[in-house]
Parts: structure tokens; sequence; C-alpha cells
């Protein structure tokens, strides 16, 4: 017969290692509806395209859907103030570029969040490869023949981007204070706008995730003239990158990352993490994040903090020594 001190001790141990159980995964349910993930940027942007592969996955894995929403403007301010004001239960994420998470907080004065105060980490989940574009029929094939034309006429050369603060627009102007140029700045209200104008002519160039033009440079569209990795991507074998072509040391890509309203329980984002490191392990998932020029990553909450904050501070420094501005 097992002594009542045997008993209280088996019972202890018990209660030890399901509170253990509950610290390491979600509480009991969770999920038991769907999740929504909120993006602050247009359909068919390099984050969108890499949410909803992401969301497809998770969902299969969790049993529960995770719809992702669009809510584009303001250069992914009205979206992810939706996000820090959304209960924070696990139920309501945000998908957001560093743009949202590090450029726009160096950039713009007053915000109607604050992104290390409103916000908790989730998880890195790729980085978006990027490239240099424009239109199909425009005589510039490198960097260097674009420098020459800046240079040449200062100021008539315009690129666009997609909101004043967005990846695009710090990616041009950090390059243009490289390269000693003067371009304007044509702001449109997204990414995949921001393309449409370049492939139309309404622009001379641009930045841009390689997810968000790939279909149109495969489309001969828009002419991808250089790539910002440290070397040449598969995809693109043919295509050097800017750094080969017209500006040595120049390198540029951007986040994609998944954030929650600040107070969600440590258990639901530890949870959260783990379902988006098991989805990227996912061969398909992998294969159709790379085709689309982004790199599978995955971290831990604590990481994707560190790195926010690390990454917060550097662009603080570079925007203040390019001039770049808001407006």
């Amino acid at each position: 017969m097992t002594s009542p001190r045997r008993c209280f001790g088996l019972l202890l141990l018990g209660l030890l290692a399901s509170g253990f159980a509950l610290a390491q995964g979600a509480p009991a349910g969770y999920p038991n509806k769907p999740i929504r993930m909120i993006v602050p940027l247009a359909a068919g942007s390099a984050v969108d395209n890499a949410a909803r592969i992401l969301a497809e996955k998770m969902g299969r894995n969790m049993g529960q859907s995770v719809v992702v929403e669009n809510l584009p403007g303001a250069a992914g301010l009205i979206g992810a103030d939706r996000v820090a004001k959304a209960a924070p239960d696990g139920y309501t994420l945000g998908g957001f570029n560093d743009s949202i998470m590090t450029m726009l907080p160096n950039l713009q004065p007053k915000m109607p969040w604050d992104i290390l105060r409103d916000f908790d980490t989730v998880s890195l989940v790729a980085t978006v490869e990027w490239g240099l574009v424009v239109p199909a029929n425009a005589p510039q094939h490198s960097a260097a023949d674009l420098i020459a034309t800046a240079k040449k006429e200062p100021g008539k050369v315009n690129y666009s981007s997609g909101g004043n603060g967005s990846p695009q627009h710090i990616a041009m102007a950090l390059f243009a204070s490289k390269a000693g140029v003067s371009m304007t700045h044509v702001p449109y209200k997204g990414a995949t706008q921001a393309a449409m104008g370049v492939a139309g002519n309404e622009v001379h160039a641009a930045f841009q995730g390689i997810a968000t033009v790939n279909s149109l440079v495969r489309a001969g569209k828009v002419r991808l003239i250089g790539v910002t990795t440290p070397q040449r991507m598969p995809q693109f074998p043919d295509v050097p990158t800017v750094a080969q072509s017209g500006l040595p040391g120049f390198e540029f890509n951007s986040w994609f990352a998944v954030m929650a309203p600040a107070g969600t329980p440590k258990p639901i984002l530890q949870a959260l993490s783990a379902e988006i490191t098991k989805a990227l392990a996912d061969p398909e998932v992998r294969e159709k994040l790379i085709a689309q020029g982004l790199t599978p990553r995955g971290t831990s909450p604590d990481d994707l903090a560190r790195d926010m904050r690390a990454q917060l501070a550097r662009y603080g420094q570079l925007i203040k020594q390019a001039g770049i501005t808001a407006d």
C-alpha cells in the first residue's frame, strides 16, 4: 500500500510537471477559434505573400484557421495601431516588416504606439531579399547607369516607394546618399502600387522586395538591374549585385516578423513561435518562400526582441547620417 506521504509526493510531482508543461506550451484549448494576422501592407507585397504561405501551414498544423487581413495605409501605421489596441489573447497578431518595427519609429516624431511598449515579439519569419528595378524599356542596365543618369540630371530621376518611411523609401535614400546623387521620391499607397508605377513608366526606378516584383520581372514588365544581397541570387544568376554593378559595399534587406499586442501571455507567445518554426521547417513552405525571394528564418521571442532593438538603434544612426525624413 502506498503511504499518504508518498501519495502527496507523487501528487506534488504531477502538479509540478503539469505546470512545467503549461509553461512550455499554449494554455489548454488554445487556439479554439480562428487567429487573425493583420498585415499593415497591401496585398501582393513581399510580407503579404509570405504571411499567406505561413498562415496556411500554421492553420493546418494547429487545427484552426490563421486568417490574413490586409490593412494598409500610412506606411503601416494604421494596421499596426489596430494590432496594438487588440486584446492580448493570442487571437490577433501582426505580420510586420522591419520598416514598421525599426524605421518608422526613427522617422515619425509622433507615433500612435511605441514598438517597445505596445507590442510583444513572437518570431522572425524571413528576411526579404531586394532588387533594383527600372521600366522594361529604360536605358539603364546597371546601378552605375542609374547613378550616371542621376548625376547628369540632379533631381529629375524619380523613384517610387510604398510610402514615406517605407523600406523602398529608406533603401533608395541610402542608395542616393552613398552614391552622392539627388533623386525625387514619389510615395505610393503600398509596395505593390509602387512596383506597378515602375512597370507603367510612371517613375524611373525603385528598390523592391524580390517577392513583390518577381512576377513582373519574369513577365518582362520591369527590368531587374541589381540585387542587394552580398552575392548573386540563385534565382537570377545573370543579375549582378548592386555592389558589383555600380555602388561597392551597398547591401539591403528587410524582415518579416510576427508580433502580438503587449501583454500576450508568454506561454502563448512561445507556442506561436514554436508553430512558426515548425511551419518554416516544412520543405514545401521553404521552397515557396525561397522562390518568392525570401530566406526562411524562425526565432524565439527573445531573439527577435534583441535583434529588433539592435536594428532600431542602427537605423536611427543611418537615417540621421543620411538626412532621411518622412516628408
